[in-house]
């Protein structure tokens, strides 16, 4: 007596039918929105004093940059790190601003101060990198500069200095500009690397 084979979907049926399940890829959930690049620099825990006791939360400092020449800062407070997070994250986006670069560096020296932190920034040769941690560096990994110097001075609080570099990168001007604000030429004040290629030029 034979027995009936009962038929069912094949392989490439059930992997139709699991695609169908997990929804369309992960890059369609961005609505349509510029793939940004996203950095938690600070988690911090907080107290407000109440009546009656004090109440905690945390405080997510977040950056977000294009890689390209724009980045913004956010802070944000909640009662869990998961939307203090997603607050900062929304302020970071919301406060994007473009910075002058030049080429993969800055193009002049800069130095900045929030609060008690101190940072300053310097054009860098090609192949030097980052020379900079925590906040400082995520900053500038999200405008997109690929090789700075850095030196922090003063407090070492990683809020103050991550929005003092902020700060210093919206005082950059374009090589031009900072030569008229100098009262110099052009080639007196590009990066030593620089230098001889300008001058052979005009």
């Amino acid at each position: 007596m034979e027995r009936k084979q009962q038929s069912g979907p094949n392989r490439g049926e059930r992997g139709e039918r699991r695609d169908r399940r997990n929804g369309p890829p992960s890059n369609a959930a961005n609505d349509g929105k510029p793939e940004l690049d996203t950095k938690v620099v600070d988690i911090a825990r907080v107290a407000k004093v109440i009546k009656g006791g004090r109440r905690f939360a945390f405080r997510a400092l977040m950056v977000v940059g294009d890689n390209n020449g724009k980045v913004g800062l956010g802070t944000g407070k909640a009662r869990s790190v998961q939307d203090a997070i997603k607050k900062a994250t929304e302020r970071a986006r919301n406060n994007m601003t473009s910075v002058n670069l030049m080429d993969h560096t800055i193009a002049h020296e800069v130095v900045t101060k929030h609060g008690g932190s101190v940072v300053l920034l310097r054009p860098a040769s090609p192949g030097t990198g980052i020379i900079a941690g925590g906040g400082v560096r995520a900053v500038l990994q999200a405008a997109g500069v690929k090789d700075v110097l850095t030196k922090q001075l003063g407090s070492s609080s990683r809020l103050n200095s991550t929005f003092a570099t902020l700060k210093g990168l919206q005082q950059l001007k374009n090589i031009n500009e900072e030569a008229r604000r100098r009262g110099k030429d052009v080639a007196d004040v590009q990066p030593f690397w620089r230098r001889s290629n300008v001058r052979s030029q005009q």
